[in-house]
């Protein structure tokens, strides 16, 4: 009988999505059997600074990536946002999808960003929210947080932050009931690309690729690869301020709005473009972002880091 592991984080959220593609692969694949390798990766462990400081989100896959080399793994289950817009030689992402709710949430009581108090604390680490958080609100205090989501709700609930802001889709999954988790309008806070989709990460060339075929949604799939490939065209990663959001319009095109914002929201470049092929749609999205400064804005922002 077939026997795949997973490698994965042991956080709530990375163990409940390694837990629902595990139930997915064995329910398609009746003679599969699926089993998790539980890990702590570099990013777990490094909680006194914020990743733009430390590496990155990358940090968070290395160490499930070298289980998958040495045979310990066969894949592992990520949230797309959190990959770097390349991968490591010899990886591959034969499925992105099961993709849920895109946008990010604010929690704390506040309904809209606009309605936090005067000079009020955000708690966010991420360089896109922060940016187009201060964008609406310049007076905002915005402070990094990291740690899971369970941590980061127990600092907000300690009143370290009046404010957190969370990806919906991980508050979703884990079954958040709270009365405080208001969805954030996208014109608001543009997601980061591949936010709400999971990335299945194999080894180049692997077998696990023809398993996850059923699974795959050409179209989610494509929409996913544009705003990725708006990071890699920047030359960006999931810490510089960038933001991508496709979806299909009604003649079945792929609609791509991409975001450069500078690290204190003060400068906001936009691009909208539709096109059919992802890599090309992006292309064209990041062409009229540089026609408007992007580079400036990102090198000026990785010079802050």
């Amino acid at each position: 009988m077939p026997h795949l592991k997973i490698a994965t984080r042991e956080s709530a959220l990375a163990l409940w999505q390694a837990n629902f593609v595990k139930d997915e692969l064995e329910r398609m694949h009746p003679n599969l059997v699926v089993s998790l390798v539980g890990m702590t990766t570099l990013g777990d462990r490094w909680l006194d600074a914020p990743l733009t400081e430390v590496g990155g989100k990358g940090l968070f896959i290395k160490e499930l990536e070298v289980a998958i080399l040495d045979g310990r793994a066969d894949l592992a289950v990520h949230s797309v946002k959190d990959l770097p817009a390349k991968l490591a030689p010899g990886f591959a992402l034969p499925l992105m999808g099961f993709r849920a709710d895109v946008r990010d949430a604010l929690v704390g009581g506040y309904q809209n960003i606009k309605d936090l108090p005067q000079g009020a604390r955000l708690g966010t680490s991420s360089a896109r929210r922060r940016a187009q958080a201060l964008a609406l609100r310049p007076d905002l205090d915005v402070q990094p947080i990291r740690g899971n989501v369970n941590t980061r709700l127990a600092k907000l609930d300690a009143g370290e932050f009046d404010a957190i802001i969370l990806a919906y889709a991980g508050l979703l999954r884990l079954g958040m009931e709270r009365t405080d988790v208001f969805p954030m309008a996208v014109t608001d806070m543009l997601p980061a690309p591949g936010q709400g989709a999971l990335g299945i990460e194999t080894r180049q060339g692997s077998d696990v690729s023809a398993l996850l075929e059923p699974f795959l949604d050409a179209k989610e799939f494509n929409c996913v690869l544009a705003e990725r490939g708006v990071s890699a065209a920047l030359g960006g990663d999931c810490s510089l301020p960038i933001a991508a959001h496709a979806v299909l319009s009604q003649q079945g095109d792929i609609r791509l709005e991409a975001l450069v914002a500078s690290p204190d929201g003060g400068s906001i470049i936009r691009s909208v473009v539709e096109g059919v092929e992802p890599f090309a749609v992006a292309l064209k999205a990041v062409e009229a972002l540089n026609e408007g400064g992007a580079q400036d804005i990102l090198e000026a922002a990785r010079r802050q880091r």
